[in-house]
């Protein structure tokens, strides 16, 4: 992938953070952050709303006079920020699940996610100098939407190139949407697996037939796809055979005995491995963090003094940083009283507060950092977010447990379970808010945004965010419920995270955790840290420990095509740089693969945001089928099939177009 350098500092006259702006990416997160509700509910997936927001906004503004590149990064940032925060139902249905809430309580819910969220932001201004200008991280969907706006900024301007340029973003963004809109229908399938035994043991291969998958793969290259694919051949190769070894008698079904097992037993093992990559990842860009803060400080204070600091050099003051974060501890503190008011839990209430509140201070930060590093990896979409929410809630309910105690009262242990749930909402606001922020402050440092200005939108999405989710959430658990809590119907939603991590707390307050598969996870990751080290010393190679994480937490079919899409970005730009004439030549030839890889993002993630809608107004899963079950061997075969000779046509004819004589 070619780097895009940032463009000169902006002046003050261009217009960036304007009212019709933050109107436009008010209106626009009503619609996204619905969206990744319902989906997130349904299948425990969302998707990254950036691209989608930055390409409505500029089809909108575009007629309204003086718009600017800058003014469409407000309107994108304010709507990614509170679909991202949107992760938050990884956590909340939890509570409905284990009986405690029988509903949403409006303010509380808005209140947990708005000062989660603002938390989030301020916790990523330091680390916009540490993780974004200070690091060679790819951010690959903060890339991809500085290209869209570029490219749309250019195509309006007329300025040369620009129509090749948003010929590439274009045609991939027709071709994923095409191919998401078969899928849709059935005509083809968008999964294929297959499951198999090993000895007396299982395991299983499948693919996304995503193309979204392979521009993700193209922008963060092979060095991440490699090391996805070394947690998958752990995960699945050596982990799931081992781990159903002797539990498959014969005529059983293999595949829930193996879709279990990854669900219940590899993940645990995936998520220790990511804990320990964590806290490494940590230590290691701790550095950069104190520099960050260091650098904001001065900056701050130079401009106090009347220096001129450039504007693409100016965050938010750290004083103003510092004290919010401060000031968060108020409000958070009324939260976790009002909450453990509820409960039959009686002693040590002032120390469970006061613990809760240092749980909430240094494990968001922890959080926020490593969250950010892993946007910066793999992207925002891909980024194991809910393995952070696993490890949290973990993390959690152990400190409850030490400072309070298990106890053998139903009812208490039930409060803790939730009180440890509460907690974990306010934390997680904070790593879903940092997974998403850093990518935005990518785009806007490669479109030259002024950062002061994008964090005060970050905030505003957070609150417009805050705003929806809770009725939306009350709205479905009204409507359909949540798969597992009482009175829940055939039609209830899965929300399979938030059962994982309510699941998760009710194992450590009632001692049947198995940690065993949490300190494997660890043993393999600090195995892998090791390796890493020795290569970046040795060689010009690494193996990104979070990365090997993922690859191990994440489902087969989600990490195997991102590792395709980076060999074929890798081909592609070796490609470019044999036929290049010159430097510049050889970069505009990149240039166009990663506009077609963004095209790709794009268009998949627009038709998301359009069949959301759809399976919402609808009523059922499959609104568009034209095609019933029989077909779906057919669908299989077609769908694998089209998906290689569509991704071959889109790299042939990306190369034809990058060789049109100018």
């Amino acid at each position: 992938m070619t780097k895009v350098d940032s463009v000169e500092a902006t002046t003050p006259s261009i217009r960036e953070l304007t009212v019709r702006g933050v109107v436009l990416g008010g209106l626009i997160t009503l619609i996204f952050t619905a969206a990744n509700v319902y989906l997130g509910l349904k299948v425990g997936l969302t998707f990254a709303t950036a691209i989608p927001a930055a390409v409505i906004s500029m089809a909108i503004l575009r007629y309204f006079r003086g718009h600017t590149i800058l003014e469409n990064n407000i309107v994108q940032t304010i709507a990614s920020a509170a679909g991202t925060l949107a992760a938050i139902i990884f956590v909340l249905p939890g509570l409905i699940m284990i009986g405690w809430w029988t509903g949403f309580p409006y303010w509380i819910t808005v209140a947990v996610c708005i000062v989660g969220g603002i938390l989030g932001v301020m916790y990523s201004v330091p680390l916009r100098r540490a993780l974004v200008t200070g690091s060679d991280l790819p951010y690959p969907e903060g890339v991809a939407a500085a290209e869209v706006l570029k490219v749309g900024e250019a195509d309006i301007d007329g300025g040369e190139g620009s129509k090749r340029s948003l010929l590439a973003i274009l045609v991939g963004s027709l071709v994923a949407a095409g191919f998401s809109l078969l899928a849709a229908m059935k005509v083809i399938l968008s999964d294929v697996s297959a499951y198999f035994r090993v000895g007396s043991g299982g395991s299983m291969v499948g693919a996304s037939l995503s193309l979204a998958l392979i521009g993700v793969g193209h922008l963060v290259g092979v060095t991440v796809g490699f090391a996805m694919v070394v947690g998958l051949v752990i995960s699945f190769f050596v982990l799931l055979p081992t781990l159903t070894w002797g539990n498959i008698a014969e005529g059983s079904a293999v595949e829930d005995i193996v879709s279990s097992t990854f669900s219940t037993d590899v993940r645990f093992v995936g998520a220790g491995a990511i804990a320990i990559a964590a806290v490494w990842t940590l230590l290691k860009i701790i550095g950069p963090i104190v520099r960050g803060i260091r650098a904001a400080a001065v900056s701050t204070r130079a401009r106090r003094g009347g220096e001129q600091v450039e504007l693409v050099e100016r965050d938010l003051p750290i004083w103003i940083v510092g004290g919010t974060i401060v000031a968060s501890l108020v409000p958070i503190a009324l939260l976790l009283w009002w909450f453990l008011d509820s409960t039959q839990v009686t002693g040590n209430r002032p120390l469970i507060i006061v613990v809760t509140l240092l749980f909430v201070v240094f494990i968001g930060a922890l959080l926020a950092s490593v969250a950010g590093y892993m946007a910066g990896l793999i992207g925002s979409s891909n980024s194991p977010i809910s393995g952070l929410g696993i490890l949290v809630v973990i993390i959690a309910s152990v400190v409850l447990v030490l400072v309070h105690g298990r106890t053998d009262d139903a009812a208490q242990t039930l409060g803790l379970v939730a009180y440890a749930l509460f907690a974990t909402a306010v934390v997680f606001g904070i790593a879903t808010i940092s997974n998403d922020n850093l990518q935005d402050l990518k785009t806007g440092q490669l479109v030259g945004a002024t950062p002061w200005k994008q964090q005060v939108a970050l905030v505003i999405g957070v609150v417009f965010g805050g705003l929806v989710i809770a009725p939306v959430l009350d709205l479905l658990n009204n409507a359909f419920g949540f798969a597992g809590a009482p009175g829940a119907g055939a039609n209830a939603l899965a929300a399979p995270q938030a059962a994982l991590i309510s699941s998760l707390a009710k194992g450590v307050f009632g001692g049947d955790l198995n940690w065993k598969l949490l300190g494997l996870g660890v043993a393999i990751g600090a195995a892998v840290i090791l390796v890493d080290e020795v290569l970046r010393r040795a060689t010009k190679f690494s193996l990104p420990p979070l990365a090997v994480g993922m690859g191990m937490y994440l489902p087969m079919s989600l990490t195997i095509v991102i590792p395709i899409g980076a060999v074929l970005g890798r081909s592609y730009d070796k490609w470019a740089e044999r036929r290049g004439e010159s430097a510049q030549d050889t970069e505009q030839k990149q240039r166009l693969g990663v506009l077609m890889a963004t095209g790709l993002i794009v268009g998949e993630s627009l038709f998301g945001v359009v069949f959301a809608g759809i399976v919402a107004a609808a009523g059922t899963d499959s609104p568009l089928a034209v095609v019933g079950e029989s077909f779906a061997s057919w669908a299989e075969i077609l769908g694998v099939a089209l998906f290689v000779a569509v991704v071959a046509g889109l790299y042939k004819w990306t190369r034809r177009l990058a060789v049109v004589e100018r």
